[in-house]
């Protein structure tokens, strides 16, 4: 069905979007849209605008239009949203949030104090915002560190969940078997290529709170094939002295996150109530020396490469800083478009780490396609 005769309500009709927005710098280019900083005329506030030409969707409408759906629908403090939709004669806009806060790894890194208990709250606050995406029936499938994002540059900002290209909406009877998602987080039932369901998103969680636990993946090798070979299996190790100062309450909930059995795998609900989320078994001791020398050994930020022009909107986000663009504290927290990549099982997207580890090589694929619709600035000093 050809955009604009589906009779959806929330897709605003424009002769002309920038009657209502600014645009201010190109965020990005890819091969099917560009993405804009832009400025809403009425309220002055900063937003990322996703701008799709027509004439790339045709034959492809339906995957478009089920992203659309899926992000219309979600309405959640930790999760970039979609705020509006436009659409011209020839032209879809997603205007989304604009986040600023940067990755988070390179927050972790750039602490000089980070504690289980910091892990443990991150972790909480994904948990709460996957826990209602699986209550509205949404599976995000892609969940991974570079989808986390800090909504401001505030020492307590919140993170923020995006990128919902791979998302999944579960219908009535429907059965989910497309191998999709990022290697090195992505559940064992999918690499063996078995209908799968929201599981899939816990097992992600938990390679993430491994990850922030000691920094760096729960599985890696040098062959490919031995790589999902361990993933299959299920086959990963606290390994010393990595993990000597972490609790066991800690090693204890990654274990039922990363269980292979999805049927046996905690569940959103089940992780929250778990005692290294909600009470107080999360130990307070400093790990960050460990745990960044491992991130910045084991995450090379190579996949800021190739994929968008970072440097427009950090120049604009420096003048906004100063003063120059806009007034008031609200304007300078903006609200993002930031998705990012999306990675198949079926690529060879692994690349080495310098310690040695594999691990997923997010640069090597065209991080625009029509499902990555949001985009984030990052502060000056994460460049």
């Amino acid at each position: 069905m050809p955009l604009g005769e589906d009779g959806n309500g929330w897709k605003k009709k424009t002769s002309d979007i920038k009657e209502h927005y600014d645009f201010k710098e190109v965020l990005g280019t890819g091969a099917f849209s560009e993405v804009v900083l832009a400025e809403e005329k009425r309220t002055q506030r900063l937003v990322a605008i996703k701008c799709i030409p027509k004439k790339a969707l045709e034959g492809k409408e339906n995957n478009i239009e089920n992203e659309i759906a899926v992000l219309h629908r979600i309405k959640h403090p930790n999760i970039v949203s979609l705020e509006d939709i436009f659409e011209s004669m020839s032209h879809l806009y997603l205007v989304m949030q604009l986040v600023s806060g940067g990755e988070l790894f390179d927050r972790i890194v750039e602490k000089g104090f980070y504690t289980e208990r910091d892990a443990s709250q991150l972790i909480h606050q994904i948990l709460d915002a996957v826990k209602y995406l699986h209550d509205m029936g949404i599976v995000h499938r892609d969940l991974k560190p570079e989808n986390l994002l800090y909504y401001s540059m505030d020492e307590d900002s919140k993170i923020m969940i995006s990128d919902f290209g791979l998302s999944k909406i579960e219908g009535a009877g429907s059965v989910m078997s497309t191998a999709c998602g990022t290697p090195g987080y992505v559940a064992p039932e999918v690499l063996a290529q078995k209908p799968y369901s929201k599981a899939v998103d816990c097992w992600s969680i938990g390679v993430i709170s491994y990850i922030l636990l000691c920094g760096y993946p729960p599985f890696y090798d040098e062959n490919d094939a031995k790589l999902f070979e361990q993933i299959l299996k299920a086959e990963y190790e606290f390994d010393l002295p990595y993990w000597d100062d972490i609790s066991d309450s800690a090693k204890d909930f990654i274990c039922h996150m990363m269980e292979k059995d999805p049927m046996k795998r905690y569940t959103c609900e089940q992780a929250l109530q778990h005692p290294w989320i909600c009470g107080d078994t999360a130990l307070d001791k400093n790990i960050h020396e460990s745990v960044s020398a491992q991130i910045k050994k084991n995450f090379a930020k190579s996949k800021w490469k190739a994929t968008f022009c970072y440097t427009p909107v950090v120049r604009h986000m420096r003048r906004l800083q100063l003063g120059t663009s806009l007034e008031g504290p609200s304007q300078i927290t903006p609200t993002s478009p930031c998705h990012g990549h999306l990675l198949f099982t079926g690529q060879n997207n692994v690349s080495h780490y310098e310690d040695g580890r594999r691990g997923s090589n997010e640069g090597s694929t065209d991080r625009d396609s029509l499902r990555s619709c949001t985009y984030c600035c990052r502060p000056t000093s994460r460049i």
